[in-house]
């Protein structure tokens, strides 16, 4: 193992073809410590104290390399080319048609069956900060262009886990990054998120079709998408409502608030703002997020049931819940979709933090 007062890395199994493996750790003064490998540059596990000091891991994972390359539930990874779903796998681009990779149904799900969350990283560590770096060739699962992405991970001493994105191209390209940690910040993963209380600033959604595609935007007043006020989790997740029914939860894009230039033009890239929170009042346990980004994927884990996990824990239904800041899903198939084509000359950039701290009381 090599160690630094803040950064330690060492071994964690082997790849197929033999490639090692390796896991990062990350610490910060007052205990808590994120690992992360190299294999998909995944949050494997997120150690923070409860309300009376004891540690416990609040996001859910695998014990080997082998297990996420098994697994279909993409958790923790770093996922790209495109976070999401495009819809029958395909999309026009200055006027070319691409096909890509179709591995949910007709579509492309998280960028498709060899996504980044699949692909061996390059690591190095910078003053502390963990850097990871992944090159994507032309044709990567039908996309154009080679792509260079690189991902920073930076762990303060007030619990803030910085996720800093770039990318660059060398041809128009669509990008869309998000990470896909699943959350339970009581620290037990044989139980649900029920019992967590959240908040999301947003006015509005994308209804959904049986194949998770957006059909359109919908408010969020007068129903169970009404996240504005904090709510417990399972409340809503048990309130009749057609949406939750197809998708046995929550699995929905939540449109986030954006801001103007001093000229009265939306930004191109909001600020980074907070725009989520989720409280559990048994540990004490509060997750803020914050992004630059105008989405907000809200998953509950709705297809964990059963599903073996850490330690051989068998999870429950809503065992975790995913909160994937990035664009909209199937964007670049929206009106809107310059916003996500990546040209040379550009840079991807993306900012999200993850935020745990302990709320005092109950």
């Amino acid at each position: 193992m090599i160690s630094t007062a803040r950064f330690s890395t060492e071994p964690w199994g082997t790849l197929p073809g033999g490639d090692p493996v390796q896991l990062f750790t990350l610490r910060n003064a007052h205990g808590m410590k994120v690992a992360i490998s190299d294999l998909g540059a995944t949050l494997v596990s997120w150690h923070a104290p409860d309300r009376t000091g004891r540690l416990g891991d609040i996001l859910l994972g695998h014990d080997t390399p082998a297990d996420y390359l098994a697994a279909t539930t993409y958790m923790g990874g770093l996922i790209g080319r495109w976070a999401n779903r495009i819809a029958g796998a395909r999309f026009t681009l200055d006027g070319i048609e691409y096909t890509l990779d179709r591995n949910e149904g007709n579509n492309l799900l998280h960028g498709g069956a060899a996504g980044f969350n699949r692909q061996r990283w390059d690591a190095s560590e910078d003053n502390g900060t963990l850097v990871m770096r992944l090159e994507s060739p032309e044709g990567d699962a039908g996309f154009p262009g080679n792509v260079t992405v690189q991902v920073r991970y930076t762990l303060d001493d007030d619990g803030a886990l910085t996720i800093d994105y770039e990318g660059i191209t060398d041809a128009p390209t669509p990008l869309n990054l998000t990470s896909h940690g699943y959350f339970n910040l009581s620290g037990v993963p044989a139980t649900d998120v029920r019992g967590h209380v959240v908040s999301i600033d947003a006015d509005q959604f994308f209804e959904v079709d049986a194949a998770m595609i957006p059909l359109r935007r919908a408010e969020v007043a007068g129903n169970a998408f009404d996240f504005r006020r904090s709510a417990p989790l399972g409340a809503r997740l048990d309130w009749p409502n057609t949406q939750l029914a197809l998708a046995q939860g929550f699995d929905h894009c939540y449109v986030l608030h954006e801001t103007l230039d001093a000229n009265g033009t939306l930004n191109s890239t909001p600020p980074v703002r907070e725009v989520a929170r989720v409280y559990d009042p048994g540990s004490g346990r509060e997750l803020t997020v914050l992004t630059d980004q105008w989405g907000l994927q809200f998953y509950t884990g709705n297809y964990l049931t059963g599903l073996k996990g850490r330690g051989g824990v068998i999870h429950p239904r809503y065992a975790g819940l995913c909160l994937e800041a990035g664009g909209f899903p199937d964007q670049i198939n929206m009106a809107d979709h310059q916003r996500v084509v990546l040209r040379p000359g550009e840079t991807y950039r993306q900012v999200t933090q993850y935020r745990v701290e302990v709320r005092s009381g109950v």
